[in-house]
């Protein structure tokens, strides 16, 4: 150890709790948080009072960048170049800035997150919204300290004209805490500040009339008004932005034009993870994006694919991608050099009382100087009105300290006036000069009493407050970029998507679309057919429902799984596409299929779901009974629905009231019918119980019915090769039954005759003379015929033909649709599609 050195022992723990405090509150104060009167950090006001003092006025030609930064770096920032050069970009930035501080000539990036050219290649100079912020720094309104090395003084803060904390706002992570201020309109913050000015108790709810919402430089639209108001309120809150979005018609195709994003988003960031999604198939109907933004302003073209739906498709990206972000504000500034959480009025407060102050310090500074100069200018009227005497005494003086000694005694003069008579020039013994004198004098009088009367009433110096205010709103305030949509967080996709009837097509290798009901028409019973669907090679349709937009459609799959969906997400597609595979939809393992569904109402109505229940059939005649309820609540991955057995699967599934009867039917022909009230409510991991007993190995069950109406219902049954027929549930005459309810897990009476020429039984149905049928081939073909043409037969029947069936093929499917008939007087009417269809609440499981 050298000589004269100690060692002091110091406890680490106590030193580094010392040092640390310490280091956080100097990025706290002298780094990352902007002050509540100026809106500026640190390096911000260092830049524009380095330009300033430079003299890179807005009016004067531009100068290098690193002269710039040289300038700060030396005098006011002893940090890396790059930290001030940087700040000075961000404030050239008209995407960065709702009021650019700085004017830039050269490459100063882009909103893509291009980087600026090197300091030596820009060129830069203050914007005359600059100029106004250091307005009066000259005139000692504000308080300088030391710089670095203690050879120069800076300001502690701009005697800033503008309410920059507002209007431009602020983001800063500092340790412990961090602030996220948004910007605002100019116009609106100088109408806010004024009405603050004018009655200081407004409440915030006043305010928010004049300052409506924050205005990002990017435009946008602000979606939802509940966050800002928190903001505005509390200095907390979530503002939810989205891109401004069109659809248009180019080439032919249906494209979403974005022509302004959200603040602080990565234009070309955005497009890449976009594509990214699109290739992944997590966002659908999206074939192509291009980004045509030029010098005119930004233009983001996403392509559509033709089956998508524009608003769907949006509204997908909304959800996954940057056209929606929020902006999390914070509003945590330095209020005379502590952190402090502020509320909109706070910061209207706080930027009023720091006016206040700087034209209470410009008047007094002012008032001084009018007062030294009325001082001097009292000594020269003297002299001018004693001239001759003046000019005496001054030649008979041996030098000007004897010539003022002696002007202070004959004329009681000051110091002062003694010596700016002794500097008088000659030409201020002209006339002219003498009546200037006089006119200068009385002028300053009238100028330092206006002063003192500033100085006197508080009402005086706000009203100057308030008419430089109007006067820097009338030289920069303009519109508000961001479009504000009070409504936006109660509006959901539902509400751009009209709840009209649709019909849901699956084909047997799971591909699935909806398409308006009314792209069907009605044909006579024996036609042909229209070709419903190009499906793949060796596909066809297997199942065919009929919903509407906005209700739940529960998928449930062979294995037993319940999966959760709303119609409208289900793509559209016109009758002849092949649709979406589910696959993509819901996450179905790849060896399961979608064998039923339910359409269901509100799954967030208590009263709802606990008064209906949901029955399930198997194969090999196990049938389940569970509340609706336990179906409520939706996971991504499918719930259990029923614990389905070896070598059995999942068939068919019915939303009922718990008071219906159930009819099962099996292929070889035959039929059970028993109350629904057996069958006890099971939980979802339950397998269930035998509802009916199959004639052989080979027989299975190829549907379930719910009756509602007994006496007004008749069962449609369906067989592979076109031959079908109605029959009653109870005979309308006697009432007696014509399939006599039993015990569920008997074999079952006959429900048609199976011979060879009709094949095995197909499909089972509940039908009223006011439906119509749809029925479709495995080859494709798709006919729609009425109801009311079918007679009403006997029970053993083999039926009549409903569609020529040709070659191999054989029916795929059967469902049915409620026309709206015009002579029904019973005022109960069904709603309605334009070609005056349809459709049966009891089809659609649709209470």
């Amino acid at each position: 150890m050298a000589e004269g050195e100690k060692l002091i022992p110091i406890n680490i723990e106590d030193e580094m709790k010392s040092a640390y405090i310490d280091y956080s509150m100097s990025v706290i104060v002298s780094r990352a948080l902007p002050d509540v009167r100026d809106g500026l950090k640190p390096v911000h006001r260092r830049v524009l009072f380095g330009m300033y003092e430079l003299g890179v006025l807005s009016n004067r030609a531009y100068k290098k960048s690193a002269r710039i930064v040289g300038e700060v770096l030396g005098k006011y920032h002893p940090h890396g170049d790059s930290s001030v050069y940087d700040t000075m970009v961000r404030m050239a930035q008209d995407w960065s800035l709702r009021y650019m501080l700085v004017d830039g000539q050269g490459n100063f990036g882009s909103v893509d997150g291009d980087s600026p050219a090197a300091m030596r290649y820009t060129e830069a100079r203050m914007r005359k919204i600059s100029e106004d912020m250091l307005a009066d720094i000259d005139k000692e309104t504000v308080d300088h300290q030391l710089n670095f090395d203690d050879s120069l003084k800076e300001p502690t803060v701009l005697p800033t004209r503008i309410p920059n904390l507002l209007v431009n706002g602020a983001s800063g992570i500092a340790v412990g805490m961090a602030t996220n201020m948004p910007p605002h309109n100019l116009a609106e913050v100088v109408d806010g500040t004024i009405a603050y000015i004018e009655n200081n108790d407004i409440e915030i709810d006043e305010l928010i009339k004049y300052v409506k919402a924050p205005d990002f430089p990017t435009g946008g639209t602000i979606y939802g008004y509940d966050g800002v108001k928190e903001a505005f309120k509390t200095g907390r809150g979530r503002v939810v932005m989205r891109a401004k979005a069109s659809f248009e018609e180019v080439a032919g195709r249906e494209c979403i034009i974005v022509t302004e994003i959200p603040y602080q988003v990565n234009k070309a960031e955005m497009i890449k993870k976009t594509a990214d999604l699109v290739n992944d198939k997590k966002i659908e109907g999206i074939s192509n994006i291009r980004d045509e933004s030029d010098r005119n302003g930004m233009r983001i073209v996403y392509i559509l694919k033709r089956d998508a739906i524009p608003n769907i498709v949006l509204n997908t990206l909304y959800k996954y991608t940057a056209l929606q972000t929020s902006f999390s504000v914070n509003n945590i500034a330095l209020v005379n050099g502590r952190p402090q959480l502020l509320n909109l009025k706070d910061m209207i407060h706080y930027f009023v009382e720091h006016r206040h102050e700087v034209v209470v310090r410009r008047t007094e500074f002012e008032l001084r100087k009018a007062e030294e100069r009325a001082h001097i200018l009292e000594g020269l009227i003297i002299a001018s009105d004693n001239i001759d005497e003046v000019i005496a005494i001054i030649r008979a003086s041996s030098n000007a300290d004897q010539a003022r000694e002696r002007l202070m005694e004959r004329f009681s003069l000051s110091e002062i006036q003694a010596k700016a008579i002794v500097e008088m020039r000659l030409r201020q013994l002209t006339g002219l000069e003498q009546d200037k004198l006089r006119a200068e004098y009385e002028d300053i009088k009238k100028f330092i009493e206006d002063c003192k009367d500033i100085l006197a009433r508080v009402e005086r110096r706000m009203e100057i407050i308030k008419n430089e205010l109007i006067e820097v709103k009338e030289k920069y305030g303009d519109a508000r970029r961001s479009q504000i949509e009070y409504s936006g967080g109660d509006l959901s996709i539902e509400d751009m998507i009209p709840d009209e009837q649709v019909v849901i097509t699956i084909s047997h290798a799971g591909y699935i679309k909806r398409t308006p009901l009314k792209e069907y028409k009605t044909q006579n019973r024996g036609g042909v057919g229209q070709k419903a669907s190009n499906t793949r090679d060796q596909d066809f349709l297997e199942h065919l429902f009929v919903g509407t937009n906005h209700q739940y459609m529960l998928f449930f799959t062979q294995k037993g799984k319940c999966f959760w969906m709303k119609v409208y997400e289900i793509p559209e597609g016109s009758r002849t596409s092949k649709g979406r595979a589910i696959q993509n939809l819901i996450n179905i393992e790849t060896d399961d299929k979608v064998k039923a569904f339910i359409c269901t109402q509100d799954l967030k109505d208590e009263e709802y779901i606990n008064t209906h229940f949901v029955i399930m059939a198997t194969k090999k005649g196990i049938v389940k009974k569970t509340t609706l309820e336990a179906y409520s609540r939706p996971r991504q991955n499918g719930i259990n629905a029923i614990t389905v057995r070896e070598d059995d699967e999942l068939l068919e599934a019915l939303l009922t009231t718990g008071k219906s009867q159930v009819m099962l039917a099996v292929k070889s022909g035959k039929a059970i019918r028993f109350e629904e009230e057996k069958t006890r409510p099971m939980g979802r991991n339950a397998s269930g119980v035998r509802g009916i007993s199959l004639a052989d190995e080979q027989d299975e069950v190829v549907g379930m019915i719910a009756i509602e109406n007994p006496q007004e219902e008749t069962v449609l049954v369906v067989s592979e090769n076109g031959y079908g027929k109605r029959t009653f549930i109870d005979d309308p005459e006697d009432g007696e039954a014509v399939y006599r309810i039993t015990n569920r897990g008997g074999k079952g009476v006959k429900t048609i005759s199976i011979t060879e020429k009709t094949g095995n039984l197909v499909a089972i149905k509940s039908v009223t003379d006011s439906d119509d049928l749809m029925i479709i081939n495995k080859s494709g073909i798709a006919i729609r015929l009425t109801v009311e043409d079918l007679r009403v037969m006997g029970r053993a029947t083999q039926g009549v033909r409903l569609i020529n069936i040709k070659g191999d093929d054989s029916i795929a499917a059967v469902a049915k649709v409620m026309r709206e008939d015009e002579e029904e007087e019973n005022g109960d009417e069904m709603p309605e599609t334009e070609n005056g269809m349809a459709i049966d609440s009891s089809d659609t499981n649709n209470e």
